[in-house]
């Protein structure tokens, strides 16, 4: 091969190897573009729900402004002066908590049960259970306030418990399965065979091997239940009894919306939350996508 042919290919290749680093380059900053816009969009509502909680009410309506001229924290002391925000916070604390643990133990064996066993109309309830979680809630709150009103239970935690987990319990199940058929069948017969019985097998295996599965469920369902609003606005009449979203529905009282305790309340609503899904944060991704895509 002449020299005047190697000095080619060799620019060929430069040119190659150049046009390669270009793309390289472009595609980097298209990514980091596309993922800068997006958490701008996501952070931007929260930043500017704790700015505007920090701010004087003569400084919220006037023209917005994205950094306060002075920092108050009189909306909180607004808020919390009464106790009643504390006390719906600890509503929605239990509410949730007892939906979230009732949900996943039911769940669990309701989803191991159409998973591993076989029985007539196996099929049926599970679409019955698809068909309870597709169904819209909007077309649900008149019958169950209905319901709830002929059992005595329409202004209590206990009846929103028993609401909330018509709807948390189908999506548990859904959930579940699709993780629980990811398990290999092997590790439970093996514990069958070392003298476990199918309900200790479930415990001592299954179990401890879903547990991302679980978190997940737990996370998904605890933050359905602090943050719903509709049913709790249609049964909860008592100001004792309300809700930590329903405490702030009512601070709504005119036509002047008192953005500042309003977002205030939207602040302390968020931190449990937030910290939540800081701490969960890998179950989660890692208990969605098991849930949602095997099986």
């Amino acid at each position: 091969m002449s020299t005047q042919a190697l000095g080619t290919v060799e620019e060929q290749d430069r040119r190659s190897q150049a046009l390669a680093r270009r793309k390289l380059i472009i595609g980097r900053v298209l990514t980091y573009a596309t993922l800068t816009v997006a958490v701008l969009l996501v952070a931007f509502p929260i930043y500017w729900m704790i700015i505007t909680s920090l701010k004087l009410p003569r400084e919220i309506y006037r023209v917005p402004s994205l950094w306060p001229k002075v920092f108050t924290l009189d909306n909180y002391e607004k808020l919390l002066a009464d106790g009643g925000f504390l006390l719906a916070l600890r509503n929605s604390f239990i509410v949730a908590t007892v939906v979230t643990i009732v949900s996943v133990v039911i769940s669990s064996f309701a989803a191991y049960s159409m998973v591993r066993f076989r029985y007539r109309f196996r099929g049926f309830i599970g679409r019955i259970i698809l068909f309870a979680y597709l169904t819209p809630a909007s077309l649900l709150f008149i019958p169950i306030s209905i319901v709830m009103a002929q059992l005595r239970l329409g202004n209590s935690l206990v009846g929103l418990i028993l609401v909330y987990l018509t709807f948390s319990l189908p999506l548990s199940t859904w959930l579940l399965q699709g993780y629980f058929r990811g398990i290999p069948r092997e590790l439970e017969e093996q514990g069958l065979i070392d003298g476990h019985s199918r309900l200790g097998a479930l415990v001592r295996i299954v179990l401890p091997l879903s547990a991302p599965g679980l978190a997940a469920v737990a996370i998904f369902t605890f933050t359905g239940a602090w943050n719903e609003l509709l049913f709790a606005l249609v049964l909860i009449t008592s100001e004792s009894q309300r809700t930590a979203p329903l405490a702030l529905n009512y601070l709504i009282t005119s036509d002047v919306l008192p953005w500042g305790p309003l977002m205030a309340g939207a602040v302390i609503s968020s931190v449990p939350l937030m910290i939540l899904y800081f701490i969960a944060q890998r179950f989660m991704v890692a208990g969605m996508t098991a849930g949602s895509v095997k099986g």
